[in-house]
């Protein structure tokens, strides 16, 4: 049996935000934990977030790029890309945990980051990150 997430995929392949919908329940929890102010609860929200989504970025793309299933949880990294309207790059990766019950995902913790483009290596992300004040002294 196929996966919700392998499910929602497709329907985001598809470009159907209303068969997209269908797999959440009417009272789905979205939780975004690195975007706290991002939370929101209903079927209802997801189909207007993702008729969005497809209108902005036309040529979307979903890749489900590892998948885990244990139980009712369902663990998925993905890649979304495709360009915005205006021909911009579009660009996001990073791993979804649902919660699956009764084949619909009740609830989900997405951990979702736009791809960083700016070409910093480890290095510079370590400075602008952690802004260390020097080595340390043994």
């Amino acid at each position: 049996m196929r996966s919700v997430l392998e499910h929602l995929t497709e329907a985001q392949n598809a470009h159907d935000a209303e068969r997209m919908a269908s797999w959440f329940a009417e009272d789905y929890a979205s939780v975004q934990p690195v975007h706290p102010g991002r939370e929101f609860t209903g079927r209802a929200q997801v189909l207007e977030n993702w008729s969005a989504v497809f209108d902005g970025v036309p040529d979307f793309h979903a890749e489900l790029v590892a998948l885990s299933v244990d139980g009712e949880t369902e663990w998925g990294e993905v890649d979304w890309r495709g360009r915005h309207t205006d021909g911009s790059a579009f660009g996001m990766r990073g791993v979804i945990i649902a919660v699956v019950r009764d084949r619909l995902i009740a609830e989900a913790r997405l951990y979702m980051e736009p791809v960083d483009r700016s070409g910093d290596d480890i290095a510079s992300a370590v400075q602008r990150l952690y802004r260390p004040t020097g080595a340390s002294e043994d």
